[in-house]
């Protein structure tokens, strides 16, 4: 997803996250963030040092299949050795300088799995012309990945230009989403396949984003047909380039319409409806791909336009439009029979037009997490919205040089959710009396979050808990 930003160094078109100078949040909510940072890091490296009320007898020993235990993290045979709960890098990441050593040592603290798409957000042109490669910026991703000890991922889009009724030699960044033309189809899964020749350390592998270029104005829906024949092409050039690599589609946005809107869908929920046109379009790719190894798509909670969702809408409470992720994710897995992983490449859960505070987003990011796996996903992806400000940035993975350099408490969400919740984790029994309070938990550590602007307390498992607004607890368990 993200949006089209002219560079003003280079003149080019790079699609990013959200930029801006960023927000720094007054006094009071600073030394909360800070606080809430300082708690993640040491969370991170003494887990036992994050406790708050009397549990009584431990239960961390729990054994899997007893009585405090539940399903497991993921399904479609993904193990703790699949990528998890990461990040996808965008046109601002990490710099290469030495004042980024903060930053480099915040990632590398915990690993988790890191995503970079082969040609723009932060990657140029791979091909600009048939033969001609360019690999230097993407080499400099992938060793940022690696050098930061990350699961690397890697996503096979966009296209060089002359795939897609370009001219050779050149790149316009306007056109960057739109796909290959059928003839040029060889093409990229031509390109794809160097790519994971050049990089045999990268086991996994999106294809393509969003569907973009494969809307079909005439027909007004999704050209999954088209998609599904670029795809198997890619599938069986990258397969053949590195056997050991793992390749998953559709990367098809899961679009949906608000409750009461919209043409009759057989996947409802009170976040609304998803679009019966997209479930049409994953049927067909699940009947007529050439293989797959994970299945991936990407969404909001809230409803909205195809290829655009996140509309504001006032029948739809944030909060509990975030059961539209377990809602589609427990579909996906019944469609494919519960064979294949179920992977987030982007997810998103702020209104258009609204700016949380970091209290605020940090929990909600909790709380979309805790609904991921308890739908059985196995992996999801946080779409950075990194800026160039040297202060904070709202929602960043890490501050900008005035104020630290260092690691926020986004980034140590997702380390938290990939060290505690990675793929066939046993899930404990757990629950919450209060709605506004999510809680999660495995046999050795537990996670609640209060969703509230307001104090609120919570009987969980017979046990008193007591949250401040927006607050985060990781517990031993």
């Amino acid at each position: 997803m993200g949006r089209v930003h002219d560079s003003e160094q280079t003149g080019e078109f790079h699609p990013i996250g959200p930029d801006g100078p960023g927000r720094r949040p007054p006094p009071r909510q600073r030394g909360l963030i800070l606080l809430a940072a300082l708690g993640a890091v040491l969370l991170v490296a003494v887990p036992a040092a994050v406790t708050f009320v009397d549990w009584g007898a431990p239960a961390r020993n729990a054994a899997p299949g007893s009585a405090r235990s539940g399903p497991v993290v993921g399904g479609g045979g993904a193990t703790a050795a699949w990528p998890s709960w990461g990040m996808t890098h965008t046109q601002n990441t990490v710099p290469p300088d030495g004042d980024a050593a903060p930053q480099r040592a915040a990632l590398a603290g915990q690993p988790i799995a890191q995503n970079q798409a082969v040609m723009g957000w932060g990657a140029s042109n791979p091909e600009p012309s048939p033969g001609r490669f360019d690999f230097r910026s993407l080499d400099q991703r992938v060793q940022l990945i690696r050098d930061t000890k990350g699961t690397p991922v890697i996503t096979l889009c966009c296209a060089p230009d002359w795939m897609k009724g370009g001219t050779a030699g050149q790149t316009d960044w306007t056109s960057i989403e739109t796909a290959p033309t059928a003839a040029h189809y060889d093409d990229f899964a031509a390109l794809a396949g160097r790519v994971a020749a050049r990089y045999p350390d990268v086991r996994h592998f999106l294809v393509w984003n969003e569907f973009k270029g494969f809307w079909n104005q005439r027909a007004n829906a999704w050209d999954h047909v088209a998609y599904t024949s670029l795809y198997n092409k890619v599938y069986a050039a990258v397969k053949k380039a590195n056997p050991k690599a793992r390749v998953g589609g559709p990367y098809l946005p899961m679009d949906s319409n608000p409750p009461g809107q919209g043409p009759p869908s057989e996947l409802t929920g009170t976040w609304g409806s998803v679009d019966p046109r997209v479930l049409a379009s994953m049927r067909y790719w699940l009947k007529n791909k050439a293989g797959a190894d994970f299945l991936v798509v990407d969404g909001a909670s809230l409803p909205g336009e195809p290829g655009d969702p996140g509309a504001p809408d006032a029948a739809v409470n944030p909060v509990t439009a975030l059961a539209k992720f377990s809602a589609v994710t427990k579909w996906l897995r019944a469609q494919s029979g519960d064979d294949l992983p179920v992977w987030w490449a982007e997810w998103y859960i702020q209104p258009k037009g609204v700016t949380w505070s970091d209290e605020r987003l940090g929990a909600m990011q909790t709380a979309v997490m805790i609904e991921f796996v308890r739908g059985g996903a196995s992996a999801a992806f946080y779409w950075s919205p990194q800026t160039t400000t040297t202060r904070d940035c709202v929602g960043c993975l890490w501050s900008g040089t005035a104020a630290g350099n260092r690691g926020t408490p986004t980034l140590a969400m997702l380390q938290n959710f990939t060290r505690w919740f990675p793929p066939g984790t046993p899930l404990a029994a757990v629950t919450s009396s209060n709605p506004a309070v999510h809680v999660l938990a495995q046999p050795r550590q537990m996670v609640a979050v209060n969703t509230g602007g307001k104090p609120a307390r919570s009987t969980i498992n017979g046990r008193a808990l007591d949250l401040g607004p927006y607050e985060i607890r990781w517990v031993p368990w």
